[in-house]
């Protein structure tokens, strides 16, 4: 999926039409994938190559992230992103 799919404008809704809180969102969910992806790969690679590895993980977890945020699949706490506060 590249990132118009999901659509841009159905993930602005997602985060209350606020671009910055959808990029906030995001790019911690990607962290948080990233390091499952790097602990799952630590353990992966003594059972399997890193051709297989890398065939595996060919999808991005901003990517993932995103797909995540479109099926609701991710929730977020005001407080964190400082949303309380205004």
């Amino acid at each position: 999926m590249s990132l118009t799919q999901p659509p841009i404008d159905e993930l602005l809704v997602k985060a209350g039409n606020d671009k910055y809180l959808l990029c906030s969102i995001a790019s911690e969910r990607a962290r948080d994938i990233n390091d499952m992806m790097r602990g799952q790969r630590d353990r992966a690679i003594a059972l399997q190559s890193a051709t297989q590895i890398a065939q595996l993980a060919g999808r991005k977890p901003l990517s993932l992230a995103m797909e995540e945020i479109y099926r609701d699949e991710v929730g977020y706490d005001r407080q964190q992103f400082g949303l309380d506060e205004l």
